[in-house]
């Protein structure tokens, strides 16, 4: 009598079906999970430069120069700002400034525009296709059901 071993055919496309199953449910997840990490990066900058320009404000009783190199205040950059471009809008008046981070396409957050400004109101001015912008009030949307 001549003993088989090994799989069957049919055998190996039931596992190779319930591997493509989960993996057709994980990796949506898993890239979710990765971009909202990221978008981190852009809730911390943006609280960190809040209270760096209401420090310059102190210091000189206006926000115009601040955002530049070599203030208290300098734009994040360089390995702080992997995710984001950040600008900076010292209006006029003096009392007033508006900084934004918008997100990077090339990292998978292309659409995603943040601003947060003296009065530490945080918006969310941008959103990618399929994301749902917050309802309103004063949040960041953190994941694609607006949610903040």
């Amino acid at each position: 009598m001549r003993r088989v071993t090994g799989f069957t055919l049919i055998e190996v496309l039931i596992v190779v079906g319930i591997v493509g199953i989960l993996a057709a449910v994980a990796l949506p997840a898993y890239t979710n999970y990765i971009q909202r990490s990221k978008i981190s990066e852009a809730v911390s900058n943006l609280t960190d430069m809040r209270v760096k320009m209401e420090q310059y404000f102190l210091d000189n009783r206006s926000y115009v120069g601040a955002c530049t190199a070599n203030t208290v205040a300098p734009l994040p950059s360089g390995e702080s700002a992997k995710y984001f471009d950040y600008a900076c809008d010292p209006a006029p008046g003096a009392t007033t400034y508006l900084v934004t981070a918008t997100g990077k396409a090339a990292h998978g957050l292309g659409g995603l525009q943040y601003t947060i400004n003296e009065r530490n109101e945080r918006k969310t001015v941008g959103v990618p296709a399929g994301w749902t912008a917050p309802a309103g009030g004063n949040c960041w949307a953190l994941k694609q059901d607006g949610s903040c």
